[in-house]
């Protein structure tokens, strides 16, 4: 985006703001169902500050602004907001006031401060009412300002949503419903509103296309005892749907009426939602006679413990996606060999173009991460046509990238040595692969977190007093969003709710290291939770790894590897080989070979 544009854009907003006596604006990376990734129309943040990053919050005021982001996107950010007039604001870097503290500084006393009601939930509104009250201040959430400006808004998506059919989709809708309305009962509930979109795409068994990257579709979703209310645009359904989801219960009505359906809620209802996954703009009108539960949507739990079946199809795809990650590292590896000018560019469409062969394939899971050498150190990198740096043969090239299957959801990073590597690079990477390899080997009380077994991927890093900034794991969905909840592998934090690893829960493992201007290392599988060993001390469980593709040994140091080490190394490239051989041939079975050979 040419950043002439941004000032113009923000001048129309800062006239809006005159206009409704609004001194302050803020506009959060959100859309009416707090989504992590947002439809086209919701990319407000992003059109009136060029920022493209998937995190950060825009507050604009009447002669200043500032984009607040974290560490991940600190260089992109700058490269993005530059000439724009929005200045980056570092997110928890000392002397950096967090958003709210600098705006209650920016504007003077009796102000205004407005943000949009369907980008921001209950609390996070009561949270900023409250700080902007105690500074004599106002805040309004019935105005969308940006959206009143953005004269080329794009329209709501239009693609179709379709049914996720056996045997793939391997629990009916029915039972899933008679699991919910099971949940609803216990917490006391007569009604259940759900905005959260994969929650809502799980439930039904439907799928969409209006989040890039994520098989979901816009809607809002209202449960009662013996009937359902989806309410979205019935004209996208395909053929068959809507009856199937009439036979289910289910009836549909219009996007927009969600709201109103909550306003007429009866006075002796108890309606159970999220509160951190609704927005204000559906919550504010629910009558002050009805009871709220607020608690955690009961379906979130319950997908992400992934059935017998679905692990089945997980597998299989898991296969699937080996083999086509072998076909394209070896594609790029022997592209660099001949000679051939490759650039990061290419390495996006090498390993796209490479999954799409197979069956099942519906596109990609997220936008793949092709950082070589420097750009590697960047954790949420993305080559574009403006940026991207040409490959040679040596130093390191990091690839996380990912699909999504009929059977399933990939993710996967690995590092590929393209040519020569100096000693530390090998030492750093093979720190970072033994603290893979703890983790992933790990043992665990039934109960225990992720919070909790953080620290096991870390202490190889810690004995060298090295770390990284980013968690370690986070749940993986069925055909759903790459990134699920409710459970993670992070370090603790003040205040955070410690959810239990259960059996049937898919997480990634994946630690890292990045040293800036230099080099990035990232090595990522994904694991199941399994059932491991019942003792005289409890229930234990532990991991079983999914991902199928060998780690290029090239990178690492094997004299740093301690001998069980080294073996759970071997024994995975045996498992890899096995699996993924049937599926090769040529040369691609021979790259296979060579790399999955015991060290």
């Amino acid at each position: 985006m040419p950043n002439q544009t941004i000032p113009s854009r923000l001048n129309a907003l800062r006239q809006a703001m005159s206009r409704h006596g609004v001194h302050a604006v803020i506009v959060p990376t959100a859309d009416p169902h707090l989504s992590e990734y947002l439809p086209p129309r919701w990319q407000a943040r992003e059109w009136l500050s060029g920022f493209t990053g998937s995190a950060g919050t825009l507050v604009v005021t009447a002669d200043s602004a500032g984009l607040w982001t974290d560490s991940r996107y600190f260089d992109q950010a700058a490269r993005e907001l530059e000439g724009s007039g929005v200045p980056l604001m570092k997110m928890l870097v000392p002397h950096t006031p967090e958003h709210v503290t600098w705006v209650i500084g920016q504007v003077p006393a009796q102000s205004t401060v407005a943000v949009s009601g369907d980008s921001m939930s209950p609390g996070e509104a009561a949270d900023l009412r409250r700080r902007l009250s105690d500074a004599g201040s106002s805040l309004r959430t019935d105005l969308d300002l940006p959206g009143e400006v953005w004269a080329d808004r794009p329209a709501m998506p239009s693609a179709e949503v379709y049914e996720h059919v056996a045997p793939y989709a391997a629990v009916s809708r029915a039972h899933k419903l008679r699991q919910v309305r099971k949940a609803m009962t216990k917490a006391g509930a007569t009604h259940h509103v759900i905005s959260s979109l994969d929650d809502i795409a799980w439930l039904t068994n439907l799928r969409g296309a209006d989040v890039d990257f994520n098989p979901v579709f816009l809607a809002h979703l209202l449960l009662e005892a013996e009937h359902g209310t989806l309410f979205t645009d019935r004209q996208r359904l395909a053929p068959g749907v809507e009856k199937a989801l009439a036979d289910d219960g289910i009836s549909v009505a219009d996007y927009a009426a969600a709201a109103a359906a909550l306003t007429a809620l009866p006075d002796d209802a108890v309606l159970l939602l999220d509160p951190q996954r609704v927005v204000i703009a559906i919550t504010e009108g629910i009558p002050a006679g009805v009871r709220v539960v607020k608690a955690a949507t009961p379906s979130t739990a319950l997908k992400a413990r992934k059935t017998a079946d679905e692990l089945e199809h997980i597998r299989d795809v898991m296969r699937r996606d080996g083999a086509a990650l072998v076909r394209a590292f070896r594609r790029i590896e022997t592209g660099l060999q001949a000679g051939e000018p490759l650039t990061e560019l290419d390495v996006d469409t090498i390993v796209r173009e490479a999954r799409a062969a197979q069956a099942g394939f519906t596109g990609e899971s997220f936008s793949t991460i092709a950082g070589y050498e420097a750009n590697g150190a960047l954790p949420h990198y993305r080559a574009t046509p403006e940026h991207f740096t040409a490959l040679a043969a040596k130093g390191l090239l990091l690839i996380d990238s990912g699909g999504q299957y009929l059977g399933g959801t990939t993710d996967i990073t690995r590092v590929l040595a393209l040519g020569p590597t100096t000693d530390e690079q090998r030492r750093d990477s093979t720190l970072v692969l033994k603290g893979m390899i703890h983790l992933s080997r790990a043992r665990f009380p039934k109960g225990a977190s992720g919070q909790q077994l953080d620290a096991l991927a870390r202490a190889p890093l810690w004995a060298a007093c090295m770390d990284f900034g980013h968690g370690t794991g986070h749940g993986v969905g069925y055909f759903l969003n790459v990134h699920e909840g409710p459970h993670s592998i992070r370090p603790p934090r003040s205040g955070a709710t410690l959810v239990p690893l259960e059996p049937g829960m898919i997480t990634s493992i994946e630690p890292g290291l990045y040293k800036p201007g230099r080099y990035g290392i990232r090595h990522e599988n994904l694991a199941v939770v399994t059932e491991a060993d019942s003792t005289e001390f409890g229930d234990f469980l532990a991991f079983e790894t999914l991902t199928l593709c060998p780690f290029d040994r090239r990178g690492l140091e094997p004299r740093l590897l301690e001998p069980s080490e080294r073996a759970w190394l071997d024994d995975y490239h045996a498992t890899v080989r096995a699996a993924l051989a049937p599926l090769l041939d040529g040369a691609d079975r021979e790259w296979l070979e060579w790399h999955c050979a015991p060290l």
